[in-house]
């Protein structure tokens, strides 16, 4: 039967769903769980989105080795699927008829799991959001110690366990998206869907937006704000650094659209005009980049300049800066990244 100390220990479990902090949440919820069970190593692991790979989020009383094998080793094994289809966690000792093979009579076990000491052991499939995004493991040198009652308090904690090992669980709101911004991580060419988002137009069409991408990467930047054509109309446009952490790559950023309209009345021309003379460009210069005549360049300016009331050039490309009102080139973006 469960009790008020194992009930207590749940609920402070679920509450560190609420720290950005994942992988020192991740290490406090093992704690709680060994005031709440019998285990003397305990590890959490999340599934790389790109590769499949299983990788550490945090441990406690495992060898390095014996990590590394319930990283790598262990999700190649029979024991592996049974785990991914039981609902409640199967434990080493556990003889229930449906249980698939027994593990205690498997090689992990034989070779990886007794050598360490440990003859008892619970493993449970992490889902968030109806994915499976990692495993938890606890180990105990006592025998015959993860009963139905130990399994079912695993169980009731398993919810939390998949939101610390999701690592897509909180790419929206570490960066304040609305409910219905379109977003997606990128890494490389790879592009991760986010669960419950749409994936960016920008993404999904062949416009240049890639080139924009790999030269915010180069720039070390934090943050960039831009207005971009995409599906037919115009998209407010976000690309934000995300954070690196396990199953991310350090090279990961966060795209999110919302549709938009051209601020201020301006034309696609007239914005064209303003990104380029934010980067400092004159009158000539950007009628040479654009094939235009400077006559024309400055009617574009002055049109821009009575749009968005500014009194001059410069307060106007101020305004830009300010609000991303840009569609820059990837030659001129080192300009408008926020550092």
């Amino acid at each position: 039967m469960t009790s008020h100390h194992q009930i207590a220990a749940a609920a402070r479990i679920g509450m560190l769903t609420r720290e950005r902090d994942t992988a020192s949440a991740s290490a406090q919820a093992l704690r709680e769980l060994a005031r709440a069970l019998p285990l003397d190593a305990a590890t959490l692991l999340t599934i790389d989105p790109l590769t499949g790979s299983h990788v550490q989020i945090a441990s406690i009383g495992y060898t390095a080795e014996a990590s590394q094998a319930l990283a790598g080793e262990f999700v190649a094994t029979p024991w592996y699927r049974n785990v991914v289809r039981r609902e409640l966690p199967p434990s080493i000792s556990e003889d229930a008829e449906d249980a698939g093979p027994r593990f205690r009579h498997g090689w992990f076990y034989a070779e990886r799991v007794r050598p360490a000491g440990f003859r008892d052991g619970v493993t449970g499939a992490l889902r968030h959001r109806g994915r499976l995004v990692g495993l938890v493991h606890l180990s105990t040198e006592s025998a015959d110690a993860y009963d139905t009652d130990a399994r079912l308090l695993l169980a009731s904690v398993i919810p939390a366990l998949a939101a610390f090992a999701d690592p897509l669980a909180h790419a929206g709101d570490l960066h304040g998206l609305a409910e219905a911004d379109a977003a997606s991580l990128v890494t490389g060419d790879r592009v991760i869907d986010l669960p419950g988002r749409d994936r960016p137009l920008v993404l999904r069409e062949e416009g240049g937006f890639g080139a924009l991408l790999r030269a915010f990467t180069g720039t070390g930047g934090q943050r960039l704000r831009l207005l971009w054509p995409a599906g037919g109309s115009w998209r407010r446009v976000v690309v934000h650094r995300h954070p690196a952490g396990p199953g991310l790559a350090a090279d990961a950023v966060l795209v999110h659209e919302t549709p938009t309209e051209l601020p201020y009345g301006l034309s696609p021309r007239e914005l064209e005009v303003l990104t380029r003379a934010a980067t400092g460009q004159t009158n000539q210069a950007i009628a040479q980049a654009l094939f235009l005549s400077p006559r024309t360049v400055h009617s574009h300016v002055e049109h821009l300049l009575r749009k968005t009331g500014c009194a001059s050039r410069a307060e106007a490309t101020a305004l830009a800066v300010r609000d991303g009102l840009l569609r820059p080139d990837p030659d001129h973006l080192a300009r408008f990244v926020e550092r």
